[in-house]
């Protein structure tokens, strides 16, 4: 299962760094070709609450193992394709695919095992997580540039084909089954209201930047908010008349879960942000090759790793400490980093920029992986699934909403085309936004349980 994770944790950012070779291979236009990685968040976001309830309802295994096959035949079709238009067609496709996928591996771990068992397992997610978020750019310059058997850009598709297979036999094999026992029927009106209420935001957070934010924009992103509003009401009033809804709002009942999803949200919110204007940083301020870029990727991934393996160690006795011991450290080493930024600009040199990413990804492996396990740590075993679901959604609104407030902290001072002192500048100023998020982060992580609190 976490194989299948860490796809699609790669497959969400591995595209970035193949786009100019897709687009002279294709013919793309800019418009276009922007198309590519947004067809899979999309449909991805959309479809992950609904993809956590089939699992409830239907089997997490089941759905799991569909999920990955229809993924695994979906890089088949990018990798093979010959147009734009088919490959953000499978793009979408592998999107949905991987929201029926992925809310089964945080159910299933949290129905599967308990106590110190869970905290490890989670921690072992939340390093997959650190590993295939920054290590996809990575994977993806290596693969385009090697060029195997003349494929060019294709292999970053075509690697998924050995290890989604292996990923389905296997877990026919070693998957436990488990789903809801009382209902058994989809809610279609809450689909389709979820959906669309998601769509309305999503969608103009993911273009509306690049698009300089025209009133369509928040025309759409207020009814957005509309039609989830209305979604609730819908909910509700499903579940008054003991009906199966698509959310159990009990859910929303347990401070744990209320005060981790929010976290979530936020978490996603200073991903986005501080991923995308670091990486313009250290390119377009500091002028580095995408080969020169890639061990400052590494030590992010191995800081994540050991972070998120400390975690998993400590989660169980420590409880809430553990994420917020990570949201300081992130603060601190960002609040650092901004100095020796603002004070060396240009000239920063190639080891202190770098360094300080191990300690960077070190918190952001504690806050992943003592996140994930805390927030479901009061979950009943019925709605796992949908827990799951609702959990990964916020942090794919999170982040499309720390790429959309890049527009305002940091675009806003360095334009698109920007390069040297203003980026610098640019990227020191947005690191403020970034603390102060972490600070709101570690609040909210308050109503998780403390340690007199084992679950």
């Amino acid at each position: 299962m976490l194989i299948a994770e860490l796809m699609n944790a790669l497959d969400g950012s591995i595209v970035y760094t193949a786009l100019p070779s897709i687009q002279a291979d294709t013919g793309a236009s800019s418009a276009t070709v922007q198309w590519i990685p947004a067809a899979y968040t999309l449909t991805f976001a959309l479809a992950l609450i609904t993809g956590g309830r089939l699992g409830d309802l239907y089997g997490r295994k089941r759905i799991f193992l569909a999920g990955t096959a229809v993924f695994t035949a979906a890089s088949l079709l990018c990798g093979i394709a010959t147009s734009p238009a088919v490959l953000i067609a499978a793009r979408a496709l592998q999107g949905a695919a991987a929201a029926a996928m992925v809310p089964q591996v945080l159910a299933t771990i949290h129905v599967t095992f308990d106590g110190a068992s869970r905290a490890k397992a989670f921690g072992l997610y939340g390093m997959i997580m650190s590993l295939g978020g920054v290590l996809g750019p990575v994977l993806g310059a290596v693969l385009t540039a090697a060029d195997i058997a003349g494929l060019g850009w294709r292999p970053i598709f075509l690697i998924n084909l050995p290890i989604g297979l292996a990923t389905v036999l296997l877990g026919l094999r070693f998957i436990p089954e488990s789903r809801e026992q009382r209902a058994r029927r989809l809610d279609p009106l809450g689909m389709v209201l979820s959906s669309a209420g998601l769509l309305l935001i999503a969608y103009p957070l993911t273009v509306g930047g690049e698009r300089h934010w025209p009133a369509w924009s928040f025309v759409m992103l207020g009814a957005g908010v509309a039609v989830l509003a209305v979604f609730v009401v819908q909910q509700r009033a499903k579940t008054a008349k003991g009906g199966s809804a698509l959310v159990a709002l009990s859910l929303f009942g347990s401070r744990a879960f209320a005060g981790g999803l929010a976290a979530q949200l936020v978490f996603g919110l200073v991903s986005g942000v501080f991923l995308l204007t670091w990486t313009l940083f250290m390119q377009n301020g500091l002028a580095l090759t995408p080969g020169q870029f890639a061990p400052a990727s590494i030590a992010i991934s191995v800081g994540g790793m050991a972070g998120a393996m400390l975690a998993s160690k400590w989660a169980a006795r420590h409880m809430r400490r553990v994420p917020q011991a990570g949201a300081l450290l992130v603060a601190g080493t960002l609040a650092g980093y901004q100095l020796l930024v603002s004070g060396q600009g240009t000239g920063m040199a190639f080891a202190a920029a770098v360094a300080p990413m191990i300690l960077l990804g070190f918190g952001f492996g504690m806050i992943g992986a003592g996140l994930a396990g805390l927030t479901l740590s009061q979950v009943d075993h019925e709605n796992a699934g949908s827990a799951a679901g609702l959990f990964n959604t916020a942090m794919q609104l999170g982040t499309a909403l720390g790429i959309a407030m890049a527009s305002v902290v940091f675009f806003a001072h360095a334009p698109a085309g920007s390069h040297g002192t203003t980026v610098t500048l640019a990227f020191a100023g947005s690191t403020w936004y970034v603390i102060a998020a972490l600070a709101v982060m570690w609040a909210l992580m308050f109503r998780l349980p403390k340690p007199a609190q084992r679950t």
